[in-house]
């Protein structure tokens, strides 16, 4: 049997793969959206209720409870059973991403279901209220504890972006809970939202040109491929719709419904880029050998000097 080379980018050990691809469905993916939608919706939420603006609040309130509607079966259908979740809060591991998103979660959902529960029927108020700081507090976390999910593996597309992909998360959910609070706001509310879009939009943008710069080789499934294509999208459409919610949207409603649709696309389109991304990389053992021997020999020069 000849041994496989390792070096071309082809073949692993013995004509077999270096790492196993990951076992997330797409609709993990989608998860990871709604999760961040959710999550960031709710701050916003808090920010406007603060503010004053108790309109952009109910529609912000509102949006976070959908997204949480969605995010709760993707969960379930990922784990198998319902139960699985409910062991997962047995202990409490601050090490483990899994853990610390589960017990997060099980905070958030409540206080999630109190805010918009009040603000639709006006009853109990003040225990709306509470829920809506308590969903606010913890909606970055829910936002982007996903992010530290994905990179706490061996899959070199993820593994290597731990200090960017956060952010890149953070600014797309915040992106996308603008544009849906913008579409759903008259825009003489949604102040908030259109600086969110425009912030959220930007840090998108930036975090991920950030993290293939970061990446290096590791990063080229970002740059080709399914992902590839689905990150330019993504581009396109965070940006077009940050650009267009700040120029337009104050003026016209339609524009505003344009806009946010394509901040919500784009931060969609960004989810399915990175998990896509997680699986071109785990197939491509130059991508798990090369920082490997790069590092080899970084240490053996270190040693050396």
């Amino acid at each position: 049997m000849s041994v496989a080379n390792t070096t071309n980018g082809q073949d692993g050990y013995y004509g077999r793969p270096v790492l196993k691809k990951p076992v997330w469905k797409p609709y993990i993916a989608a998860y990871f959206f709604t999760g961040g939608l959710a999550g960031a919706s709710s701050t916003l939420a808090l920010g406007a209720r603060l503010s004053g603006h108790h309109r952009l609040a109910r529609s912000a309130s509102l949006t976070s409870l959908a997204g949480l509607a969605v995010s709760g079966p993707l969960l379930v259908v990922d784990l198998g059973k319902p139960a699985r979740f409910a062991n997962m809060l047995r202990v409490a591991k601050p090490t483990s991403p899994m853990s610390v998103g589960s017990w997060v979660l099980t905070a958030f959902a409540p206080g999630c279901a109190a805010a918009a529960a009040s603000d639709v029927t006006g009853l109990l108020p003040r225990v709306g209220a509470a829920g809506g700081v308590l969903a606010g507090v913890l909606g970055p976390a829910v936002a982007t504890y996903t992010a530290v999910l994905v990179t706490d593996t061996a899959i070199p597309a993820w593994h290597g972006a731990s200090r960017q992909l956060p952010f890149l998360f953070a600014g797309s959910a915040a992106a996308s809970a603008a544009g849906v609070a913008m579409a759903l706001t008259p825009p003489a509310d949604a102040g908030p939202a259109r600086r969110l879009a425009a912030l959220g939009g930007g840090l998108e943008v930036a975090a991920f040109r950030k993290m293939e710069s970061a990446l290096g080789d590791a990063g080229q499934p970002y740059r080709t491929g399914a992902a590839g294509r689905l990150a330019r999208a993504a581009e396109a459409c965070t940006a077009s719709g940050a650009v267009l919610g700040v120029l337009g949207a104050r003026r016209r409603r339609s524009l505003a419904v344009v806009a946010g649709s394509l901040l919500a696309a784009g931060s969609l389109l960004t989810r399915f880029a990175v998990y896509r991304a997680g699986f071109e990389s785990a197939a491509d053992p130059s991508a798990t050998i090369g920082p490997q021997r790069a590092r080899a020999d970084a240490a053996k020069a270190s040693r050396a000097g």
